[in-house]
């Protein structure tokens, strides 16, 4: 199965997964940490690159932004078309290792959960940096390898079971700060675990982000573009 069928299938899925209880906490969480590395502002125009169904994207687009999202599979662009009818958004099918988009176009591009799909990681980073006016900031949100959500994921994988994840490239924090020439600003979040109870798990993650921990399952990295 190729890379698009799989995301082809996996809108609905994807979605319902955050309406339960964990779901909703990783949102709420995750989200906050992506805003404050991001940074978005009323009037700017941000890169999405592999918006997905668009979960993230109303946040960027609440804060007064105009968003393209960008995404390899259709059936997830149609449901971020859904959910951002009242909002200036613009869809685009495409692949993030080659934006089809002109030098400097964006105010901020930001990518979440999509990197762990790509082999070549710094491939994308770079066209991300291409599309970035300077100035502006790329941020890059992925799944952590040196968290216990990581290790869980691939012992699935070893003992054979399906799932959407089994072929994902999980990165450190060091390894996705790498992925560019220039210093960045990296935090991980999500340091609680799935079976968690939800009101423990509120505790757990502010002691792990209070301690700077990080194993946290998200791991998202702000570098700046120099003018």
């Amino acid at each position: 199965m190729t890379e698009k069928q799989l995301f082809d299938e996996w809108p609905e899925y994807y979605d319902q997964w955050f309406t339960t209880p964990v779901g909703k906490l990783v949102k709420e969480i995750e989200a906050k940490l992506i805003d404050e590395l991001l940074e978005p502002a009323p009037g700017e125009k941000i890169l999405d690159a592999g918006c997905g169904t668009g979960i993230f994207t109303l946040d960027f687009l609440a804060a007064g932004t105009q968003v393209v999202g960008l995404d390899i599979s259709r059936p997830m662009l149609s449901y971020a078309v859904k959910k951002t009818i009242n909002y200036p958004f613009l869809a685009i099918q495409g692949d993030m290792l080659h934006l089809p988009f002109k030098d400097n176009s964006f105010d901020r591009s930001v990518s979440i959960t999509a990197l762990e799909f790509i082999a070549d990681a710094q491939s994308a980073v770079d066209e991300l940096f291409r599309v970035t006016k300077p100035g502006g900031c790329v941020v890059v949100a992925t799944l952590n390898s040196i968290s216990p959500w990581a290790e869980r994921r691939q012992a699935k994988t070893r003992q054979g079971q399906k799932h959407i994840l089994e072929g994902a490239f999980y990165r450190s924090p060091d390894e996705l700060l790498t992925c560019s020439h220039l210093k960045g600003v990296v935090k991980t979040a999500i340091h609680f675990q799935k079976n968690d109870d939800p009101n423990e798990a509120v505790k757990i993650e502010k002691s792990g982000q209070s301690r700077n921990l990080d194993t946290g399952a998200f791991v998202a990295v702000r570098w700046e573009k120099p003018l």
